[in-house]
């Protein structure tokens, strides 16, 4: 389509006044440029992301076209774009007394407030813009959709974008971002709705099925994700978040053996990424091909010598193998880059343990339950340390004082109803019991070989019964 404001077409008259006021830059000099002349070149360099160009030019349009409307309300823009919020207000308020009729100014105010944080405010200045202009109402909605949408204020974005698919059913991009909007205010069940409207009418749309694979998988609906998945892989297979995002379902799901291709291809194309060759070296270390887990652990730590996770693979690898002094070095480095995980300060302990080094491993499972109170395996391995160690009476005042302060844990209640026992203190040792028990009564499984038949008294017995674990 041509434009005839110029005598010329639209794009070139664009070019031609561009290039003037380029030349004018480069050699330093001033020009003058009608009104419409710099619309379009402010225009041109804010839908072309150069922000300092277009605030240069804004700048020097105002200076030479001081009372026109047009111009003062693009410096403002350009000045929102710079995230100089309170300078456009300053304009935006001279505007708004000069044309008080104006829609664009208005958004432009809310967008300013928006920046600002005064988001009942903003949306106050976007609903009185849409009361101004009958004729313009999907323009406007527009307008304000986008800039709620780049200040992350989705759930503001929602009603606007509704009312917007009203008066544009036939513009599918809205339901899109209306199911979007709703995927990040974790309105899960209105996103997925949206999504498949939105792909009943755009079905190669693979970042709609990738998106709605991401929810499922939220929902742990994992199956659908894998489906979602593959269908955004037919239609891009250079789709590399889905490739990524598959295999570490499949390796959630402990299909590692489906994992491991899905981890290779993704590779061909991310071939520097550490963490997909860390997971992918947990995979074949799952499935026993310790060589290969071990290749693509020293893969990784060349990539990415501070990251934690393949040391620590090497770690578990080391301590399974039969090697806790190799295993020690792996998990010291590991813990020395990651000290707020308690899955490494739990196998450095195993470690010591496998050492003999019973103080020590005692010191890391200190460290673990720090971190995590509710690690079920740590308590476990303390209670056997302690127990079959002959601890137990040094072992019973830190408990003691540790449930003081962590209270119903239930893997120290397992803990101090089993010493209770061991010193004939049935009444504590009951209390404590019935806590853990109805806490997590599955758990007891794993303290079970800390409960001799010959302690339990019957109230003891009978209590077990009652939960099915006699």
């Amino acid at each position: 389509m041509e434009d005839d404001r110029f005598g010329l077409p639209y794009e070139e008259e664009i070019k031609k006044a561009v290039q003037k006021f380029e030349r004018m830059r480069r050699n330093n000099e001033k020009y003058f440029f009608d009104v419409i002349e710099f619309e379009t070149i402010i225009d041109y360099y804010i839908e072309s992301n150069n922000s300092n160009k277009a605030f240069e030019a804004a700048t020097l349009a105002a200076q030479q076209h001081p009372n026109s409307i047009s111009i003062q309300l693009r410096k403002a823009r350009v000045l929102l774009d710079k995230g100089r919020a309170m300078e456009a207000l300053r304009i935006l308020k001279r505007l708004e007394n000069l044309e008080p009729g104006n829609h664009e100014i208005y958004v432009s105010k809310g967008t300013a407030l928006g920046i600002l944080g005064d988001i009942q405010g903003a949306k106050k200045m976007f609903d009185y813009a849409l009361t101004l202009d009958s004729d313009e109402p999907a323009n406007i909605l527009f307008s304000i959709t986008s800039v709620l949408q780049n200040l992350n204020y989705y759930e503001y974005v929602i009603p606007y974008m509704r009312m917007l698919i009203e008066l544009e059913p036939e513009f599918y991009a809205h339901i899109y971002d209306l199911a979007y909007a709703y995927e990040k205010t974790e309105d899960f069940e209105n996103a997925i709705t949206c999504y498949l409207k939105y792909l009943e009418n755009e079905p190669f749309s693979d970042s709609a099925w990738y998106n709605l694979g991401i929810i499922y998988n939220k929902q742990e609906e994992y199956e659908k994700a894998l489906e979602t998945y593959d269908y955004a892989l037919a239609i891009n297979s250079q789709n590399t978040f889905a490739i990524f995002n598959k295999a570490n379902i499949l390796c959630n799901l402990d299909r590692y053996a489906d994992a491991i291709p899905v981890y290779l291809e993704y590779l061909e194309n991310e071939s520097e990424s550490f963490e997909a060759m860390t997971y992918l070296a947990d995979c074949y270390e799952k499935t026993g091909d310790l060589e290969l887990a071990k290749k693509y652990y020293h893969e990784a730590i060349e990539l990415a010598p501070d990251f934690a996770d393949p040391w620590f693979g090497l770690g578990i690898i080391a301590l399974e193998s039969g090697l806790p002094d190799d295993s020690l070095i792996f998990l010291r480095k590991a813990v020395r880059l990651d000290d707020e995980n308690p899955e490494i300060w739990y196998m450095l302990g195993k470690a010591h343990y496998a050492k003999n080094e019973k103080k020590a491993a005692l010191r890391c499972f200190r460290e673990a339950l720090k971190l995590d109170a509710y690690y079920n395996e740590v308590w476990t391995d303390i209670g056997r340390i302690i127990l079959y160690d002959g601890l137990t009476h040094k072992a019973l005042p830190y408990l003691e004082k540790a449930y003081k302060v962590i209270g119903d844990v239930p893997g120290i209640n397992y803990l101090l109803a089993s010493f209770y026992l061991h010193f004939g203190y049935y009444e504590k040792a009951y209390k404590h019991l019935l806590l853990a028990l109805e806490a997590d009564k599955d758990l007891f499984r794993e303290f079970h070989d800390i409960y001799p038949n010959h302690l339990l008294n019957r109230k003891i017995k009978k209590l077990l019964e009652n939960y099915n674990l006699a």
